[in-house]
This record gives structure tokens, C-alpha cells and sequence, in this order.
């Protein structure tokens, strides 16, 4: 959107009465304002072409306005898109679930036009030019199959999921879910049990067979009526990607799904990804060979530059993705954190009440042990709103992960930080062991141990034996350059493997559980700080990643 041009925005709003109104104020302000009724229509305007911002109403007709959000999130045209979701609720649930599904802001459509119009202008200062922002592509509903005999659950089952946001087909037996998934192509299929008598998982078995022999790729959920290991165990060797509790409640039945889905759609990406990795490299010796001619030189370099170009897009989207997937684990790791000293608050705050109450209304000697029982509880309700406050020091510190200032970081503190919200991922009877050397400051941006120290860490709590684990963390200086060392007592890294780890989109980890950024990202930072990152073989056999970096910055 040029400074000039009037900021064009789509509103998704299923009231005539209130979109008129909607439409005439924004114009008022000089926004230029399309509308669609539906979530789903506005998917298939979205597919045209991208606005400057979207406006949607949280309840609409078939898919809420929260499920259109979360469906936008998933892909890297609209991350960065501007969403203000709209609701005449009041309840803060809704906000919740509205802010949870990734929309900016949440605007009360009782709060008058000056806040959403002021709501909007913000976002649209705020936003920033992101590569092939014009053109949207590839947007659509998760498509889903229920496989399940009985037809009560099947149906309860399809509105669940269609209320969820997806596309939902049904089959009611195996020759039906074998024919459903050879005419169609789905993203997951949800099995549930074969008729009483049979192998449980044998339509899972078959399904299977069927995904092998036609190379489809669709995830398969087996529905178990019993939750324990023994029936996932043989869900999974039927051929199952997953196996959920069929009476599992309803919201984590939903989220489970959608984790299903989310490796699927990431698997989707992975195989584009390496595509148009193929194309580029077809474009590339292409241009090699025209090069030979002096004539085609320019031709090539013209291709090369466009290559190159779409791979930086290609990469920052996929740092996002990587950036996100470690925000969504710090913030479950906070939540734990804050709950658990928010719980004995609430409890002694409890009995805090009653001891109080007790005393106005007791003898002197009863008075007193109620008033000192009272105290006693306040102490420890002091202790917990101490611990919140030291994790709510110690995120601030870690938000400035983006900040581009250079400026004297305290290491050993910033290292500190960094372990108290990695503390829920790290088991109990993993040791971590800090050696921080005299000297703790360091001229560097906060990234340096925000994000590198982060994920070797990460790393590090992943390869070592949960029962048995051991991290050390050191710092020293030598000859004006600060050294950080992490050293775990895990297997280690083979020489043969230790050229290719920091190679984008390289991991040694199962599918689906890392993105091959980590320790790319990693390099990166140390190398704009003017120094080097290596890997040595630990005392203990592990993996030792020595970071070395100037004392000043060059």
C-alpha cells in the first residue's frame, strides 16, 4: 500500500444492517471497504487478493471468525496480515479464543467507531512489507473423513469437526471409507473401531494398506474406546499415525486433531519447499550452461538474482515459523511457571480469610493463633508473588529478543533468564551446572544469548538422558574475546556430522520434531557479532558448542 493510496480492507460480517453501518464509517475515514457474509467466502476473495487489513465479526454463519483467523496464520502470506476481530459478546472467553487464534486486536462492536478506527490505523503504522504480499495462494479447509460405524457418533463427530472449521465427509463402513479416500484426496482420516467381533483396528489396517499402495498422504487417526497404552500401542502398529480416546472431552479431542493436522500441513509445506528447491536448482544449471555464451551471461545472472531472491523469502518465512514454534513453547512454559505459585496464593489467601474472620469473634489465646496461623500463610503468600515477579523480570529481559541495540549485557543474568522459561522443558533429574567466569558483561544485542544460548540448550535438554542428564554452562575471557561453552553428557555429535549442522533446514531429529533452523539461525548471530561457533566432543562423550565472540563490539 503506497502512503498515498486510500488503505483497503475486507470486512466479514453476516449482518446487512451492520455492515452498512460498518462500511459507511470507514469510508468516512477514508478506507476503501469490501465485504463477504461468510468466513468461507472470504477465503475464496483472499485467494484473489490480499487487503491492507481484515475486520471479521467472531460469530458468523458455518466457520467462526476465530477458525478463519487460525486458518490465515498457518501460511506465511497472511502471518503478517492485520486481523481486528469484531463481537457484540462480552464475555472474555470470546476474547480469549478470538486473541488465541491469532488476531491483533479484539474491538467491541458497542465501543464506537473512533477505538476501531484508531485500532486499525495502528496496525496498518505497525505493519511491515513482507515479500509477495499481494496475491494470496492456496487457502482452504482442512479436509477430513469420519470413518465410523456408529452412526450417532459419526454424526456428533462431523458437526464437531465442521463447527471446528473443516471440510467433513463421512463413511459408515470400510468399503465406503476405502472408496472415499481413492475419489478423494483428504488431509487426515478418523477411523473408529470395527464392528463388535472384529479386530478393532482392522479398518485401520486396511486403510493403511490402501495409503501404501496409492502413495497418498494423508494422516490417519485411529479412535480407541479405551484409553491406555496397550490399545495405542496396537492402534500404532496397525498403521495408525495417532490413536485418540474416542470419549476424550470435547476441546482436547479438537486440539489433538488439529496437531494432526498441523504435521500434515507441514509435511505439505516441507514437500513444496523441496520442489521449488528442484526448480531453482533446474534454473541454476540452466543458467550454467547458457553461460557459456557470452551472449546468455546477463540471461543467467537474471535468473540467479530471482532465485536467490525467492530463497530469502523462502527463508524468512521458514525463521517465523521456527520463531513462533519457540513462542508457542515459552509460553506454555510460563503458564506452568506463574500457576503453580498462583495456586498455594489462592490457598492461603483462603485461610488466610478464615483465620481472620475466626479471631474477631475468639478468645484472647484463640485470637492469637488465629492471628499468627494468618501471618504464617501471608509470609508464604509474599514467597509466590516474589516468584511471579522475578519470571515476569526475567521475560521482560528476554522480549527484547528483537532488538536490533547493541548494549552491555549482563551474560550470566541473561543465561539465568533464559534457563527459568526453558524450565518446564527440562526434567527434574537433569542436572544444569553453571561456571560463570569474573567477567559477566558483554557488548553484544540480546539475540546473542536470547535466541543461539536458547536453542543450544534446547537442544542440548533433547539429547540427554532425562534420568541421567548433565548440562554445564561456562564463561570465561581470554585475550579481549568472551567465550560461552555447553557441554552436555549426551551421544554427541559424529565429526561426519558436526559440517552440516548449522546448514539450513539440516537436523538430525525425528520428522516433525524440528525445523533445521535452530542452529542456522544460531551461526547467523554469532557471525554478525564478529565471531565463530564450533563443536568439540565433551569430557563426557556429549556434544561441547564453543561460542567466541569480541569482548566490543568491531
Amino acid at each position: 500500500m503506497s502512503e498515498d493510496a486510500s488503505p483497503h480492507l475486507l470486512l466479514v460480517e453476516d449482518s446487512d444492517t451492520q455492515a452498512l453501518v460498518f462500511r459507511r464509517t470507514l469510508e468516512g475515514f477514508g478506507f476503501t471497504v469490501d465485504r463477504t457474509r461468510t468466513a468461507e467466502d472470504a477465503l475464496v476473495s483472499l485467494n484473489e487478493a490480499l487487503p491492507d487489513l481484515l475486520v471479521v465479526d467472531y460469530r458468523l454463519p458455518g466457520m467462526n471468525g476465530d477458525e478463519l483467523v487460525r486458518i490465515l496464520r498457518q501460511t506465511g502470506h497472511t502471518r503478517t496480515l492485520p486481523i481486528i476481530m469484531l463481537t457484540s459478546d462480552e464475555a472474555s472467553e470470546v476474547e480469549r479464543q478470538g486473541l488465541d487464534s491469532g488476531a491483533n486486536a479484539y474491538v467491541p462492536k458497542a465501543s464506537g467507531p473512533q477505538l476501531l478506527v484508531s485500532r486499525m490505523r495502528s496496525l496498518l503504522r505497525q505493519r511491515r512489507s513482507v515479500p509477495g504480499n499481494g496475491t494470496a495462494g492456496g487457502f482452504r479447509q482442512a479436509r477430513l473423513l469420519v470413518a465410523v460405524a456408529d452412526p450417532i457418533y459419526r454424526d456428533w463427530l462431523r458437526g464437531l469437526l465442521t463447527g471446528d472449521g473443516h471440510a467433513v465427509s463421512v463413511a459408515g463402513d470400510e468399503q465406503a471409507m476405502l472408496a472415499a479416500v481413492t475419489e478423494e484426496e483428504f488431509d487426515g482420516v478418523l477411523v473408529g473401531p470395527a464392528p463388535e467381533g472384529e479386530d478393532p483396528f482392522a479398518w485401520v489396517r486396511a486403510l493403511d494398506r490402501q495409503r501404501q499402495a496409492d502413495s497418498a498422504g494423508f494422516e490417519i487417526a485411529a479412535l480407541s474406546e479405551v484409553a491406555d497404552p496397550a490399545q495405542t500401542l496396537a492402534g500404532l502398529g496397525a498403521g495408525a499415525d495417532d490413536v485418540l480416546p474416542s470419549r476424550d472431552e470435547r476441546d482436547m479431542l479438537l486440539v489433538r486433531v488439529r496437531s494432526i493436522l498441523r504435521r500434515k500441513l507441514a509435511r505439505d509445506d516441507e514437500a513444496a519447499g523441496a520442489a521449488r528447491e528442484r526448480e531453482r536448482e533446474l534454473a541454476l544449471a540452466h543458467a550454467r550452461a547458457q553461460a557459456e555464451a557470452s551472449d546468455a551471461l546477463a540471461a543467467a545472472n537474471r535468473e540467479l538474482e530471482a532465485a536467490n531472491a525467492q530463497l530469502r523469502e523462502t527463508q524468512a518465512q521458514l525463521v517465523q515459523s521456527a520463531k513462533m514454534a519457540s513462542l508457542g513453547e515459552l509460553v506454555a512454559g510460563i503458564a506452568h511457571e506463574i500457576n503453580n505459585p498462583l495456586a498455594f496464593i489462592l490457598a492461603h489467601h483462603a485461610t488466610v480469610e478464615r483465620a481472620v474472620q475466626d479471631a474477631t469473634t475468639a478468645e484472647d489465646d484463640t485470637r492469637t493463633k488465629r492471628l499468627a496461623k494468618a501471618a504464617e500463610r501471608l509470609g508464604s503468600i509474599r514467597t509466590g508473588l516474589v516468584r511471579i515477579q522475578d519470571l515476569v523480570v526475567k521475560l521482560r529481559r528476554f522480549s527484547r529478543l528483537d532488538d536490533g541495540e547493541w548494549s552491555l549485557v549482563d551474560i550470566p543474568e541473561a543465561i539465568d533468564s533464559v534457563l527459568t522459561l526453558l524450565q518446564p522443558k527440562i526434567p527434574a533429574t537433569v542436572t544444569i551446572e553453571r561456571r560463570y567466569g569474573p567477567v559477566r558483561t558483554l557488548e553484544s544485542s540480546p539475540a546473542l544469548v536470547n535466541q543461539v544460548v536458547m536453542n543450544i540448550i534446547s537442544n542440548a535438554v533433547d539429547a540427554v538422558d532425562p534420568t541421567t542428564g548433565r548440562i554445564v554452562i561456562e564463561t570465561s575471557t581470554r585475550d579481549d574475546r568472551f567465550f560461552i561453552a555447553i557441554t552436555d553428557n549426551g551421544p554427541g555429535i559424529p565429526p561426519e556430522v558436526r559440517e552440516r549442522v548449522f546448514e539450513p533446514f539440516f537436523t538430525t531429529k525425528d520428522v516433525g520434531s524440528g525445523t533445521g533452523l535452530g542452529l542456522a539461525i544460531a551461526y547467523g548471530v554469532v557471525r554478525s557479532h564478529g565471531g565463530e561457533i564450533t563443536i568439540e566432543s565433551g569430557d563426557e562423550g556429549g556434544a561441547r558448542f564453543l561460542l567466541a565472540v569480541p569482548l566490543h563490539r568491531q
